[in-house]
């Protein structure tokens, strides 16, 4: 069902902070810094294979949400559906996305990508 662990979605109190011990500390890459619509999200590369950390403020909760890509997302979402899984739908830059949380409490995600550019198109963009 899952092709690729993509993104962690990674909740911080203070995303600045948390973006220099990403690259401070752990030797990561600042690929970008976005403050846009009330938040600040921060994608940190710590190597070319990923997956990406993503900080950001405005995620409830202290558990991050494994984001994985998949080559269907309409049959992905159906089946979970199918199986009772509760899905909150939404949109990300690259395409459509559900997250859910598994039966041990852990926080998940599956898209499609639908929109490759998506990478490129924040890469290097660093708000204050």
């Amino acid at each position: 069902m899952f092709e690729s662990l993509d993104f962690i979605y990674t909740p911080t109190a203070d995303v600045d902070a948390a973006a220099a011990f990403y690259v401070d500390v752990l030797g990561g890459r600042l690929n970008f810094k976005i403050n846009a619509m009330g938040t600040t999200v921060a994608r940190i590369d710590l190597d070319d294979r990923g997956p990406a950390i993503l900080l950001t403020a405005h995620l409830q909760g202290e558990r991050p949400i494994l984001v994985y890509r998949v080559d269907d997302y309409a049959r992905t979402t159906d089946a979970l559906k199918a199986d009772g899984v509760a899905l909150t739908e939404l949109e990300i830059p690259h395409g459509p996305c559900a997250s859910f949380v598994a039966e041990g409490g852990q926080r998940l995600a599956v898209y499609e990508l639908v929109r490759p550019e998506a990478n490129d198109h924040f890469s290097g963009r660093i708000d204050p």
